[in-house]
């Protein structure tokens, strides 16, 4: 079956039964039907182990770290633990695009998938409609007389839809361009704040111009903070649901982790920490973008740390990077798949930077020879990585318990976590750092522009907050095209983007987009209604 089948066909339970999973009463939840729910309870002391899940470097065919945190959740449960998974919201623009769905696969999802696709409880559509009020006051204000003296406005509007027509448009008299809600400010700093003052503030410090001083105008200043945050109260409260498994699943925010952190909301992983015993969370796309940014923001930000990270490979993927074709993918080819393990080799070197604790996960499918298994496991051993399965796209929770075995037992170590870089280092010391350390680039050049904007950022005392690398997911450097672990590059960073609001600094490098186009062969060419049942999304 597929995956929107084998969901549609689970037997889930009520919401409120999932709530009582967690020590949750009616009175601490606010039911969005059966089957999912907002949480208004205030969250307890932490007393869970955080475990990240990452994986290698992204290709077409899905690694599957959804499908692992997933599973792994459902193993712990299996395990007699108090588990609880904390998981990032999908965008509808890949859902349309090229994705086609973020709830996991297989027997490893969470439920109702179709909703957490789509609509949801209306999380996007309450920060895109804050982001857009922002930039409607600041062309109000302008409008009615400009007392700001706005000579530069900073602030994007917004949209969660791929659509590259709106990269570039003509605005009254100035260019303008959107973002895709998941890349957007507002977006990265509802996922880092810590409470709805905290939101409120974050919200006011939001940089929107450059008057003719070129002094920064805030958020604050066109006293539109409270409106906003005001539409962004009932979206702040994490969402619940549940695996077919029926364990429970917070779901809350999310920012992509090629353009933004790439991370859920602290607010939803702080109040699961203080909820379960094991808390089960992911990052976007490779462990050079969504692990790295988890570690040097979020948990900088949110002062936490994991116990344990998992780092997600496929057998796929590790051909993929040793150079085999789309079509020959499935076919054996050991030589192709040795190659590929230069990718998974590096991102083990790069995690252990911030931790010793780190495993890694082969997630298995039925296309996957026992050769090729063998032949990871015993690089695995060699390298002394430690090394599990995981079959739950299968099997579900049971497809795991081995996975989960490992974890608990690697969780009872001292992780011994660090950062990568100190605060106080200068824009162009962090950007080096980031870009030779973890991607493995020989130089980084930096555009006339970018320097400009790093002088201004310094200039007005915002050189200490820690950057956010925007870059192409499918290879380690800013080129799509070199795949596995390239040797003897340069990085380029074309722009700099103050995120004030969510205290970071994004650097885009290459060609990267804000707003994402649609494929050739988009998913909305599959998506429809047949008998009342929705199809098409997997």
């Amino acid at each position: 079956m597929q995956d929107i089948e084998i969901s549609q066909s689970s037997n889930k339970i009520n919401i409120e039964d999932v709530a009582k999973k967690l020590g949750l009463s009616k009175e601490d939840i606010i039911p969005y039907g059966y089957d999912k729910a907002k949480i208004k309870k205030e969250r307890l002391e932490r007393k869970a182990k955080l475990i990240l899940v990452t994986a290698i470097s992204p290709t077409p065919y899905g690694e599957g770290k959804t499908t692992v945190s997933i599973g792994l959740h459902d193993a712990l449960c299996r395990l007699g633990e108090k588990s609880l998974a904390v998981l990032r919201e999908p965008s509808m623009g890949p859902v349309f695009g090229m994705k086609g769905g973020a709830t996991g696969g297989g027997y490893s999802q969470v439920v109702p998938m179709e909703d957490i696709n789509l609509h949801f409880t209306g999380d996007f559509y309450a920060i895109e409609a804050a982001n857009n009020l922002l930039c409607s006051a600041i062309d109000n204000h302008i409008y009615q007389g400009n007392e700001l003296d706005f000579k530069k406005v900073l602030a994007q509007r917004c949209l969660d839809v791929n659509d590259r027509a709106l990269r570039n448009v003509k605005l009254n008299d100035r260019d303008e361009h959107f973002n895709i809600t998941a890349a957007s400010e507002v977006m990265a700093l509802f996922c880092l704040a810590d409470s709805l003052e905290d939101l409120k503030e974050r919200l006011g410090k939001i940089v929107v111009g450059l008057n003719s001083k070129d002094e920064f105008i805030y958020a604050k200043d066109l006293k539109v903070e409270g409106a906003m945050s005001v539409l962004l109260e009932k979206a702040f409260m994490p969402n619940l649901v549940q695996t077919l498994e029926n364990n429970p699943v917070i779901i809350h925010g999310g920012p992509f982790a090629n353009i933004a952190h790439g991370c859920n909301s602290v607010v939803a992983t702080k109040l699961g920490l203080g909820l379960a015993d094991y808390v089960v969370t992911e990052a976007g796309f490779g462990a050079d973008l969504g692990a790295e940014k988890f570690y040097d923001i979020k948990c900088r930000s949110a002062k936490i740390k994991p116990d344990c990270t998992v780092l997600v490979v496929t057998i796929k993927a590790l051909k993929y990077h040793g150079g085999v074709s789309k079509e020959k993918i499935y076919e054996k080819n050991e030589e192709a798949l040795i190659k590929g393990l230069a990718n998974l080799e590096k991102h083990y070197e790069n995690l252990k930077k911030f931790g010793r604790n780190v495993i890694v996960c082969l997630n298995k499918y039925d296309t996957d020879m026992e050769e090729e298994v063998n032949l990871v496991k015993k690089f695995c051993q060699k390298e002394e990585m430690p090394f599990e399965v995981s079959t739950a796209y299968k099997d579900g929770g049971v497809g795991a318990l081995a996975l989960a075995n490992l974890v608990k037992d690697t969780c009872k170590k001292d992780n011994e976590f660090k950062l990568l870089y100190e605060s106080d280092l200068g824009i162009e010391e962090k950007i080096n750092k980031v870009c030779r350390e973890i991607y493995g680039a020989k130089d980084v050049k930096i555009s006339s522009e970018a320097v400009e904007k790093i002088n201004l950022l310094e200039k007005n005392n915002l050189g200490k907050l820690p950057i956010c690398v925007a870059k192409t997911q499918y290879s380690l450097s800013d080129d799509a095209k070199k795949i596995g672990v390239p040797k003897d590059f340069s990085v380029t960073v074309r722009d700099i983007t103050l995120y004030n609001g969510a205290g970071i600094i994004t650097v885009l490098l290459g060609n990267i987009m804000t707003m994402p186009g649609l494929p050739k062969r988009a998913n909305y060419e599959n998506i429809g209604i047949i008998d009342g049942k929705i199809t098409g999304i997997s």
